[in-house]
């Protein structure tokens, strides 16, 4: 059975129905068998059905700048997405 942290990784796949068969099943068994990860992917799989009918948004230049900002700092400390 797959782990929660295996589990996130698979969730964006199993999502987009990209996954194997295997894959599928896997994610399945595991959110059959923990109620945390069943409550991620049911709140994730509402989220992206709601979204998915609406048109992008563009950012207000200010938030942009400051996203940029706060993305070219985390790069260079070197922490760019990872996580334990």
């Amino acid at each position: 059975m797959l782990t929660c942290k295996e589990f996130l990784e698979s969730l964006n796949e199993y999502l987009d129905e990209n996954a194997a068969a295997e894959v599928r099943k896997s994610v399945e068994d595991h959110i059959h068998n923990c109620p945390n990860c069943w409550v991620v992917h049911d709140t994730t799989k509402k989220t992206v059905q709601i979204y998915r009918g609406v048109e992008p948004q563009a950012l207000p230049e200010e938030v942009n700048a400051r996203l940029m900002e706060a993305l070219g700092k985390k790069m260079a400390a070197g922490g760019a997405g990872e996580t334990d």
